[in-house]
């Protein structure tokens, strides 16, 4: 990855630009000529920039093939990322320059949720920009609407009770969630227990809580081993999650463990190695290396406009994401700007990715999906098991 090459450019100019070069344009305004201006921020720096560098890399290969094939109806897209290194006030201070000096006429594809909600009131209610297929969520972000907040990610609340959902039809009775101590992580582990016991009333589901970003896991493990459980469900960073995986390994604890979205991806078998094995996860698309001709599609997109970037689920995710909001971009006739992208996508038939579940989205309901598809590490990489399935829904 170009780790390096990205935070020297973020240091000497807070900016990566991509698809249609830095040439002046004007926001993306009427005239046909005139490039669509789009913008999103990432975590290209900090402990975060694992997740954030390959989502970012995954837009710009979108939006560098939509170009090569001659870009949204004759125009261009030109998307800037900015780092907000997973920080709330960067964050803000990132939606400022993109709305403010760079004139985008939408966020496309922003990373994080507390980060991106940050934002919500520069962005959504003040300049009235809206904010398309961010990596994250929650359900106060959809329920009620937000007029210019338009999502394709499963809620992670839905997501954990997926996965709890999940571990007992496979048989667990005994679940142990380990999460990270944020709010933030609290909010979407809860959403466990109260699956797990609509499959099973009888099935008993426990906490183990570690700090966020902690590296050593051996007391985290002995916890639960004390427990005894049956299957382990990770709500963690997958960094973290892999050091969970190699160390229940080293201490000899064999049960089966589950992960929400984030844990999905191929940086956890990069980092666990062998201990990822039998992993299960819920993702957003396919997984990376799926056979299927729209991942193939990816891999190459990827591969032609993001060489060093190798295949994963966090830049799968954003590719796919970028690619169907070109689609509704495409139905637009007139004037691109904020006003006609947020009214295309509340009327927007569906669109179907090949990689995503087939999103749509309505004038009441703005987040695209509530499917997910169900992951397992075999051989060292994530194998898709069976076809996308839509989560239960939560408990109130």
């Amino acid at each position: 990855m170009r780790i390096a090459s990205l935070v020297v450019a973020a240091a000497a100019a807070l900016t990566v630009t991509a698809c249609g070069g830095g040439g002046a344009a004007s926001g993306g305004g009427s005239g046909a000529n005139e490039p669509v201006k789009l913008g999103g921020w990432f975590p290209l720096t900090g402990p975060v920039a694992a997740s954030g560098i390959p989502q970012k890399e995954g837009v710009v290969a979108a939006f560098d093939k939509i170009n090569a094939e001659g870009g949204i109806n004759g125009r261009k897209i030109e998307f800037i990322a900015r780092d907000n290194a997973f920080d709330p006030q960067q964050t803000i201070q990132a939606a400022r320059q993109l709305v403010g000096s760079d004139k985008v006429v939408a966020i496309v594809g922003a990373n994080g949720t507390a980060t991106t909600a940050a934002a919500f009131p520069y962005v959504l209610n003040q300049a009235k920009v809206p904010i398309v297929n961010p990596y994250g969520g929650a359900a106060d972000w959809y329920d009620p609407a937000k007029p210019l907040l338009f999502g394709y990610q499963t809620l992670y609340e839905e997501q954990a009770a997926a996965i709890g959902a999940w571990a007992t039809e496979s048989g667990a009775k005994h679940i142990v969630v380990v999460r990270s101590d944020p709010a933030a992580f609290a909010n979407v582990a809860k959403n466990v227990g109260p699956a797990a016991k609509a499959v099973n009333p009888g099935v008993q589901v426990d906490e183990v809580v570690t700090k966020f970003q902690s590296t050593d896991y051996s007391p985290i493990v002995g916890q639960v081993k004390a427990k005894r459980p049956d299957a382990v469900v990770t709500i963690l960073a997958f960094p973290e999650a892999a050091a969970y995986l190699k160390q229940a390994k080293l201490q000899g604890l064999d049960v089966p463990a589950y992960g929400y979205g984030p844990t999905g991806d191929e940086g956890l078998i990069k980092l666990a190695g062998d201990a990822a094995n039998g992993f299960h996860a819920v993702s957003f698309t396919k997984p990376s290396l799926d056979p299927s001709p729209a991942m193939e599609e990816y891999r190459t997109a990827l591969k032609q406009y993001a060489p060093k970037e190798q295949p994963s689920s966090n830049s799968a995710a954003s590719y796919a994401g970028a690619m169907a909001f070109a689609e509704v971009l495409k139905t637009i006739k007139g004037e691109i700007n904020s006003q006609s992208i947020a009214k295309a996508l509340a009327s927007a038939s569906a669109v179907d990715t090949g990689m995503l579940p087939p999103l749509k989205w309505s004038k009441d309901a703005h987040l695209g999906t509530n499917q997910l598809q169900r992951v397992e590490v075999k051989d060292g990489k994530f194998v898709a098991q069976g076809e996308f399935v839509a989560a239960p829904a939560l408990a109130h």
